[in-house]
């Protein structure tokens, strides 16, 4: 269709018509354009968008997935998967048509990003290289399972990074009570601690917590929800996953101490957050209090780690610790099956009636 030039600022438009998923004809008027070329551009990438045609940019088949999935996940989930996508893959892909993308293209983008650095100049972790490629991946693997692309070029080329960026850290118990007695300063501080390290929650279900998910008579606590920040706005979402929803029997003096620091709130409201605070502030307390202790420095959620750690050595099963944390136990038993005793020599087996000798 031809492009069309407005005589008042001199831009160029386009006028497309077109059928929709739904078979109606609809049209679409795009303005804006500095020359004529470019409208038409945009005009060929947009029908192509519409027909699904796997010879379009790149950039523009993100468009077309971006409306698939976003609807689909989280917010904080499409934040993350957008700023990546944004920021590590549309800056070497966006003007290549989709459907020529190689594997061998895929392999000189990975080595591009391998020597990169991050913000702090030091190379990625291997688990985020990993994200950032799974990421592309998924593109493709939209487009082949969508829009009849050939083959997926990424999962030609194969991966890189890996899953686990390091040892598993955490806390013992000794080290855990020594820490918290530099804590006990701040309330919020302490407290805080309390429920990360003697309930294994995660962060973001921590800051989530309000004054109605506690039932003092049965020494429960609720986990229905997580907080993040996101675009300078509180936000609160459902759990990490649906095993997330969870009951969390508390010890006694955890049951206590948490009644305690509920009565310093003058005016609390039942589903007022308790712990107005955010990941950064515990990252800072985390520093004062290993600095002071000279217990070692673990990352926030490596306390969740400390808490399971704590569990195994009490006796309590992957299941019942999988159950207690949120997790599934074949992912308890995988992850952490370096902290449980081995059992395989108490095991008595019956012997196999295949083998065993017959009794006449």
């Amino acid at each position: 269709m031809p492009a069309f030039k407005t005589e008042s600022n001199k831009t160029w438009y386009v006028m497309v018509r077109y059928i929709d998923w739904k078979g109606e004809r609809k049209q679409k008027c795009k303005r804006g354009f500095p020359t004529r070329a470019k409208a038409l551009e945009w005009e060929r990438e947009f029908l192509q968008q519409v027909r699904s045609d796997v010879d379009m940019t790149f950039e523009s088949f993100f468009e077309l997935y971006a409306k698939d999935i976003k609807p689909r996940l989280k917010e904080n989930t499409w934040i993350t998967k957008e700023s990546i996508i944004q920021h590590k893959i549309l800056p070497y892909f966006a003007k290549r048509k989709l459907s020529e993308i190689t594997a061998k293209n895929v392999m000189d983008w990975q080595n591009e990003i391998l020597s990169s650095k991050d913000k702090r100049r030091k190379p990625h972790t291997p688990t985020y290289l990993k994200t950032i490629h799974n990421q592309l991946s998924a593109i493709f693997n939209h487009a082949v399972r969508y829009y009849d692309l050939r083959m997926n070029p990424a999962a030609k080329a194969g991966n890189m990074g890996t899953k686990e960026s390091g040892e598993m850290l955490f806390w013992t118990k000794e080290e855990y009570l020594k820490f918290a007695d530099a804590m006990m300063d701040k309330p919020i501080s302490y407290y805080a601690f309390e429920m990360l390290y003697w309930c294994g929650i995660r962060v973001g279900e921590l800051l989530a917590l309000t004054p109605q998910d506690f039932d003092f008579e049965k020494n429960t606590v609720t986990i229905n929800k997580s907080y993040q920040r996101l675009k300078g706005k509180d936000v609160i979402t459902t759990p990490k996953t649906k095993k997330s929803n969870r009951v969390i029997a508390m010890p006694d003096f955890l049951s206590q101490e948490m009644q305690e620091y509920l009565g310093m709130f003058y005016s609390a409201r039942a589903t007022d957050r308790i712990f107005p605070i955010s990941k950064h502030y515990l990252h800072h307390e985390m520093n004062r209090g290993t600095k002071a202790t000279g217990v070692k420095r673990i990352r926030i959620h490596d306390v969740r780690h400390s808490h399971v750690s704590l569990l195994v050595d009490m006796g309590f099963s992957a299941l019942a610790i999988a159950d207690r944390v949120g997790h599934e136990s074949i992912d308890i038993t995988y992850r952490y099956a370096h902290l449980f005793p081995s059992v395989q020599t108490e095991i008595d087996l019956p012997p196999n009636p295949c083998t065993s000798p017959r009794v006449s």
